[in-house]
């Protein structure tokens, strides 16, 4: 007799659960090229096994949440690489089902993320760091639903709404989402106390306090330093279990395409983060593997 599959939020209500790390790191440890402006994004359409593979990798080292290779992935950005809508949302649904095919020997529950990144990811030119991008609410909405119907609709476990940079795009994103009958995740990319548009993050974590499809609120692709304030902060502001994936601390030199100074993520923040409320918890650019099973090592204690 099958037994269904635990929810992902009945889940983060028993135990934290482990994220992965960051996909492209990996993808690029394999030998992939991801320089150009569709990232990850493209191996979808080049070289699909390669992104299976690294979501395997993961799972083996204990993650439980696989984070899908459609951050970069919008209608608009392969249009631009003469990829048709029709094609766009085959390789949309795609990503979930490469996910989910690395986690069917698992042994365990595993549960797939379908990421939607920011709308300046789409424009690979930097603005998904700043934000305020001269769009309003309604025309981030406009852009950002037409994806997330399409990851739905792949029945993911979750959409993950990451390294969103500013309240207007968080807002738009709570709104493309509402009715979808798929549960989020809304996650900032900060710097200190702010978003990186500069709004106070206790105005950001409002935002998602009363959203019903939202089940976590938290921070990604930051300082791991940046991140041990804002679990509190996203805790005590929406009483939602809280996610937390930063980056490894290292910094991106963007004119000499490099990344710099020493790494700062250990797996000895882990129990600082869980003690705060966090209960999604995990690595993105630059974390990998051997972090990630750190990461689940702790949290099994």
């Amino acid at each position: 007799m099958k037994v269904d599959k635990v929810t992902l939020a009945d889940a983060l209500a028993r135990h934290p659960v482990v994220l992965d790390g960051g996909l492209s790191n990996q993808l690029e440890a394999a030998g992939h090229d991801l320089s150009d402006a569709l990232w990850s994004a493209r191996l979808l359409a080049d070289a699909p096994d390669a992104i299976e593979a690294a979501h395997r990798t993961y799972y083996a080292a204990g993650a439980d949440v696989a984070i899908t290779a459609s951050y970069q992935a919008t209608y608009e950005g392969f249009a631009r690489h003469g990829i048709d809508a029709a094609r766009t949302t085959e390789l949309l649904r795609l990503s979930v089902e490469l996910a989910r095919r690395a986690g069917a020997d698992a042994g365990r529950d595993v549960w797939v993320a379908a990421s939607a990144g920011p709308y300046g990811a789409m424009l690979a030119d930097g603005s998904e760091y700043r934000g305020r991008y001269g769009l309003g609410v309604d025309e981030l909405e406009r852009f950002h639903r037409p994806r997330l119907e399409t990851l739905a609709g792949a029945a993911p476990d979750v959409l993950a709404l990451e390294t969103v940079p500013d309240t207007d795009e968080a807002r738009a994103l709570l709104r493309a989402v509402r009715g979808l009958g798929v549960p989020a995740w809304l996650s900032y990319s900060v710097a200190g106390g702010f978003t990186r548009a500069g709004q106070p993050l206790t105005e950001a974590f409002a935002l998602a306090a009363d959203a019903d499809e939202v089940i976590a609120v938290g921070v990604n692709c930051c300082d791991p330093r940046d991140a041990d304030t804002a679990v509190a902060l996203a805790a005590r502001i929406t009483g939602k279990p809280v996610v937390v994936y930063p980056n490894s601390g290292e910094h991106w030199d963007a004119a000499a395409r490099a990344w710099r100074g020493p790494a700062s993520f250990s797996a000895g923040r882990v129990a600082g983060w869980r003690t705060s409320g966090a209960r999604l918890i995990g690595g993105c650019c630059r974390v990998g593997p051997a972090t990630i099973s750190q990461v689940a090592a702790e949290l099994s204690r």
